[in-house]
């Protein structure tokens, strides 16, 4: 890693980010408004990000060729999505500043990794044992109990890659489906909401939190996002002291997002960390001071932080699939917000735009 001075990113400063998703998209346009131009790599042609960026590198994550003229070509790097090889983020940093860095992306792409670093900074997850066969993923349902979830411990996101264990499950069956070399079985955690922190760390050891917002899903993809979450103010405090430990253990220099869960004794166990803009986030762009993609920018360009207030109780609602074919509907709210990502086809379980609305 190279040193970097604690100096603020000038405007006109290129920002390359690694992903052409809709969270790269708009972490672009969050830059563009402070001055700043964007370099996207990705390996997709006509992506959302490259649609609002002033330049774009179409080539594979692990072309370390390309990579290499990509980071020459921009002043500091940051990534939209995990799912790229952290072997690619340590080759960028040879040429360029990485943040949030290539370990912190190391630690969250791996779900075991992940807990046992959380259980070691005294964290609470919901209980867990490594699988990487049919006889141990037995052995772990008879230590956890058949409530519980397994799942790879890797490259999973909205609900893929894992299966449901309960008492009727064949777990040979279910091990053979699951595909893969290596897995985590997660006790069921019973809860009563689902919420999640986003908090930002400059270079500077600056940090600004979000409050809790609380989520719902369905069919394992976030519907909803409620700003603030419908919680106590005692657990809001603990929710955010939490972001903040983890954020301070890995030396965070960008955005990180916390998942949680909150039992049914009011205690909160983390679900998975996320190092990077996040769905939960979107509420920010219309009602919030800052929205979480200028929080990114600041804070990989080592900028002051802005201001992390909600500034009137929203509901942001995922459009999903099909769901974007009635967008003229919401503009119907004059108080709405309409957030599309320039995405061609609606699959099945595709995020199409998002739409921000006061409660």
């Amino acid at each position: 890693m190279l040193n970097q001075p604690k100096r603020p990113l000038p405007p006109s400063s290129i920002i390359g980010i690694i992903g052409g998703g809709q969270l790269g998209r708009m972490a672009a346009i969050a830059a563009a408004n402070l001055g700043y131009h964007v370099h996207i790599f990705t390996p997709e042609a006509n992506s959302p990000a490259s649609e609002v960026a002033q330049y774009t590198t179409i080539a594979e994550y692990n072309d370390l060729t390309a990579l290499e003229k990509f980071a020459q070509a921009v002043d500091v790097i940051s990534f939209e999505f995990e799912n790229i090889p952290h072997t690619s983020l340590q080759h960028l940093a040879k040429f360029a500043p990485v943040h949030p860095s290539p370990a912190i992306l190391e630690l969250s792409q791996n779900r075991l990794r992940e807990k046992d670093f959380l259980n070691s900074i005294a964290i609470e997850t919901a209980p867990y044992a490594r699988v990487t066969n049919a006889q141990e993923l037995a052995d772990a349902v008879e230590k956890i109990g058949k409530n519980a979830i397994l799942k790879t411990s890797e490259f999973g996101y909205d609900g893929k890659g894992q299966i449901k264990i309960t008492t009727e499950s064949n777990l040979e069956l279910a091990w053979q489906e699951l595909a893969t070399n290596e897995a985590v079985l997660e006790g069921f955690v019973n809860f009563t909401k689902e919420i999640s922190v986003i908090i930002a760390r400059n270079q500077s050891g600056e940090i600004a939190l979000y409050p809790a917002v609380e989520n719902i899903h369905k069919n394992h993809i976030l519907h909803q996002t409620i700003a603030p979450a419908n919680i106590t103010a005692e657990i809001n405090k603990s929710a955010l002291a939490i972001a903040e430990k983890i954020a301070e253990k890995i030396q965070l220099i960008g955005l990180l997002a916390v998942e949680m869960f909150l039992n049914l004794d009011g205690k909160i166990i983390v679900n998975e960390l996320a190092p990077r803009p996040h769905n939960s986030g979107h509420w920010s762009i219309d009602a919030g001071t800052t929205s979480q993609f200028e929080q990114q920018i600041r804070a990989i360009s080592n900028l002051p932080l802005g201001g992390t207030k909600i500034l009137f109780p929203s509901i942001m609602t995922n459009l999903i699939g099909e769901d974007v074919n009635n967008w003229q509907t919401y503009l119907q709210n004059p108080s709405s917000k309409l957030h599309l990502y320039g995405k061609k086809t609606a699959l099945a379980g595709r995020k199409m735009g998002h739409v921000t609305s006061p409660q």
